[in-house]
């Protein structure tokens, strides 16, 4: 038997070429930007690794979380708690821990979630993020509804994590790595497993497949990438809260994946990016006379993700691909 291909696996050797462009101009931004667009494009390429995070869930094993952010907050909880208030903490020991943390909370709520399907599966991964969020929300101890502050970034020995084009390039580094190393998962023979169980779980457990084991593995490993991105998250604000664990960040991640286009991980690169810049230019949208249009921009957002669903399902990479496709096609 085949194995089952996910949604956007290969891409046209063009598309290919426009996402190296993209990583050039990446790289090449921090010598032309200003520290405000430095920045915001490191926010840009931390919501990028936790969408992929999500997209392992969601896009290839079928499997839509509604508080995937848990554990997007939980490591920068963490990092901040570890974090001295008069000196910075060690990379190489707050990273693991704090996505330990993450992966370890991901493991506990994975052990009971995963034993659902469709919207029961939906509803409990909300419930229990809503019971850390309140965890959270509600005492003082941790910080309650006004959240930690970082006073240091992490200490790295050899770079400047304070420098922030030292830590643009950082976090560049983990992008660049988490993309490469989920790309090479999807064609693992676990990933193949994985993407089975997204298209017919019945019949790869007839073929001898553990699903409950391959979904808490994907489980776990997504909420440690995601810890990944709620540590960098927390380094760059030196600033964490409950909001960071709430339903409109896990909300605003299914988004990301599905602007991008679900089952390739570029396209939650895409994704990211293209979510945060359409939310600055809905945000600055000129006032037509007394109804305040950039004020609503969550209403324009939502028209755009509707007509690119109803259009171009496969999400904005898709519809690239799409477009080339066709072009090439127009060509020979």
């Amino acid at each position: 038997m085949s194995a089952p291909q996910t949604h956007l696996e290969i891409l046209p050797s063009s598309v290919q070429l426009l996402l190296v462009l993209g990583l050039v101009a990446l790289i090449a931004f921090p010598f032309v930007g200003t520290p405000f667009y430095i920045d915001m494009v490191n926010r840009m390429m931390i919501l990028a690794i936790f969408a992929m995070s999500l997209d392992l869930l969601q896009g290839v094993t079928g499997l839509v979380s509604l508080g995937h952010a848990a554990y997007f907050g939980i490591a920068g909880y963490a990092l901040a708690f570890l974090t001295p208030q008069d000196a910075p903490i060690s990379l190489y020991t707050s990273l693991p821990l704090a996505v330990g943390a993450s992966a370890l909370a991901a493991l506990i709520i994975g052990f009971l979630v995963v034993r659902t399907h469709g919207i029961y599966f939906i509803m409990v991964t909300m419930a229990f993020a809503q019971m850390v969020f309140f965890l959270f929300f509600d005492n003082k101890v941790l910080g309650g509804s006004d959240g930690l502050f970082l006073n240091f970034k992490p200490d790295a020995v050899l770079i400047d994590l304070e420098n922030k084009q030292v830590f643009y390039f950082f976090t560049l580094a983990c992008l660049v790595g988490v993309y490469a190393f989920l790309r090479r998962l999807l064609w693992s023979p676990f990933g193949r497993a994985l993407s089975g169980i997204r298209v017919n779980e019945h019949r790869m457990r007839a073929l001898g497949f553990g699903s409950f084991s391959h979904k808490l593995a994907a489980f776990t490993l997504a909420g440690a990438l995601a810890g990944l991105a709620g540590y960098l998250w927390a380094a760059q604000s030196g600033f964490v809260n409950p909001e960071l664990m709430g339903f409109h960040m896990s909300a605003h991640a299914i988004m990301m994946v599905i602007l991008g286009g679900m089952g390739n991980f570029a396209g939650a690169i895409v994704g990211a990016f293209s979510f945060e810049m359409l939310l600055h230019v809905f945000k600055d949208l000129p006032d037509v006379g007394e109804f305040k249009t950039g004020k609503h921009w969550q209403m324009w957002m939502g028209l755009f993700i509707v007509a690119l669903i109803v259009f171009a399902p496969k999400g904005i990479l898709g519809l690239i691909t799409r477009i080339v496709a066709r072009k090439e096609a127009q060509h020979e």
